[in-house]
């Protein structure tokens, strides 16, 4: 695999695991409103979709209004439980460390709420890995959009030609092939190697330490 001079990140599954707490966010949301029978694997499926996708797709719920109110149920849920919830993968640290090390550009790209990543960056990755985070509230159009990639390779002062996507879902694999950039995938989530595979990609890994 050639080097890129810009790595874009997904978060949750790529990065780090907050699946626990994505879980009981949801199951709080939709247990509330007597959604059950619903599978924790379920749930991770929905992991890399907006909220509002996600709580129509495991609710059934397809009135708008309804669905924005479980957003805003599960934003007030996620700020009591996600943080604490989230771990970084073992790897992610020192990968991001060795590209910055290289004279990468090291960006984040999410649906997941920027002070969200902020929160959990800010104890976990040193100060200077990440130089921008594009979280969901930044963008008008979410993943598959290209619009947030395109926007860090705005504000990154980077070509597409030199910069690489990594996630863990075919959402993620969508919005890479959205916005003309190379896409490799990692399995550290709910998605298997040939669900990706499917999509055009550089490299599928098992982890982020398949970059270096």
């Amino acid at each position: 695999m050639k080097r890129y001079k810009t790595y874009l990140f997904d978060f949750d599954y790529t990065l780090a695991d907050s699946s626990k707490g994505i879980v009981i966010c949801f199951r709080n949301v939709l247990e509330r409103h007597r959604h059950t029978g619903i599978s924790d694997q379920q749930i991770k499926r929905t992991i890399g979709k907006t909220l509002v996708e996600s709580f129509a797709l495991l609710s059934g719920v397809t009135d708008a209004d309804t669905l924005e109110e479980y957003r805003k149920e599960y934003v007030k849920e996620a700020d009591r439980f996600m943080t604490a919830n989230t771990r970084l993968f073992p790897e992610t640290v020192s990968v991001l460390q060795a590209l910055k090390e290289e004279g990468a550009k090291v960006g984040i790209i999410s649906t997941k709420y920027r002070y969200r990543i902020m929160e959990l960056a800010k104890d976990h990755i040193p100060e200077g890995t990440i130089d921008l985070i594009v979280g969901g509230e930044d963008v008008k159009t979410a993943k598959p959009s290209p619009e947030g990639v395109c926007m860090a390779l705005c504000k990154l002062k980077t070509e597409k030609e030199d910069t690489l996507y990594i996630g863990d879902s075919t959402v993620d694999a969508e919005t890479a092939q959205a916005a003309g950039v190379d896409f490799a995938g990692v399995l550290h989530g709910a998605t298997t190697a040939e669900e990706l595979a499917a999509y055009p990609h550089v490299k599928i890994m098992t982890d982020l330490n398949g970059l270096l």
